[in-house]
């Protein structure tokens, strides 16, 4: 039996909850997994999947022994994630072959997407996961200094890098995105891109660029991507998205302006839609067979809280 995330609002949210007590580079020196003791759980990545031990009369879980993961032999990075209720919890990476070290039906690999797909975890391990994803994802890409190209050592427990050359300290970095509803009166604006899967529509989105706002990045990737122009901006809710590792902060925008002209290269289509609309593809209940993104991502978070009426009142112009 898979734990099923709920349905609708905050709570479900992929990646959004995680009862890791986490570790920092400001706590100095962490624990090694060889000096822990039995109750010590490490998050194994084969690749882009997670091992989970697997048990079809309860939840799965990714918080392995330290015996359990020590047949994917030699680990590639070992971290320290933090705690959990006490017990300290490791995240390692080893080959994406070694995922057939973990045989069916007492384990499984999965990619993060399919792990929330599936429910395959408590929703309050998914963060923690996406936490081990996204920390051993750049330690994969930062084995050596971008100053001086030395290779660098982990310190910190993994939330820091060392060069041994000019002595630069590198840290862990999120990638933040600005997705927003972008409405105008009672419709809002949503696009689709060419990889998205046949009927999809969702809200529009753009990694935020150096030295910009929250706000402006919104209204440039509005005005990027459909042409239209935005005025008063303001945030909704966050997301983890450990693809490798952004950070969704969701927004709702409102349109000055009612012409859409969408760029090619960035969007497929994009068009108005009604509230009544957007109610019908969340209920999977549209007559062209449109669609959302699942209640898993932000954006069919503020679509719903939009057509439920938590979103109401107009953000406030800006001073």
């Amino acid at each position: 039996m898979t734990g099923s995330p709920d349905t609708t609002g905050r709570d479900a949210l992929a990646y959004a909850a995680s009862r890791l007590v986490r570790h920092s580079a400001e706590f100095g020196p962490a624990p090694s997994l060889a000096g822990a003791g039995p109750e010590a759980r490490l998050v194994l990545m084969a690749g882009e999947a997670v091992i989970l031990r697997a048990d079809p009369h309860l939840t799965g879980t990714a918080l392995l022994t330290r015996d359990e993961a020590e047949r994917a032999g030699e680990r590639a990075v070992e971290i320290f994630l933090g705690r959990v209720e006490e017990r300290p919890v490791f995240a390692g990476a080893v080959t994406e072959e070694a995922a057939a070290l973990f045989p069916a039906p007492g384990y499984r690999a999965l990619d993060l997407r399919a792990l929330v797909g599936e429910g395959a975890v408590a929703r309050e391990e998914q963060g923690l996961i996406a936490t081990a994803k996204s920390l051993l994802a750049w330690h994969a890409r930062h084995r050596f200094c971008g100053n001086c190209g030395s290779p660098t050592v982990v310190a910190a427990g993994g939330f820091r890098r060392e060069c041994g050359g000019c002595g630069l300290h590198h840290f862990p970095r999120t990638d933040p995105v600005a997705i927003m509803l972008v409405r105008r009166g009672d419709a809002c604006l949503l696009g689709r891109g060419p990889h998205f899967k046949p009927g999809m529509y969702s809200c529009l989105a753009g990694f935020i660029e150096p030295g910009e706002t929250v706000e402006d990045a919104v209204r440039r990737e509005t005005r990027e991507e459909t042409g239209v122009a935005v005025g008063a901006v303001a945030y909704h809710a966050s997301q983890p998205w450990p693809f490798p590792a952004s950070l969704m902060i969701g927004c709702v925008a409102e349109g000055l302006t009612e012409t859409v002209r969408t760029d090619p290269d960035e969007l497929e289509d994009a068009r108005w839609f009604s509230r009544a609309e957007v109610a019908r593809m969340i209920a999977g209940a549209h007559p062209e067979g449109l669609t959302v993104p699942p209640p898993t991502a932000i954006a069919h978070l503020l679509l719903h809280d939009w057509v439920e009426g938590v979103i109401a009142a107009a953000p406030r112009p800006e001073a």
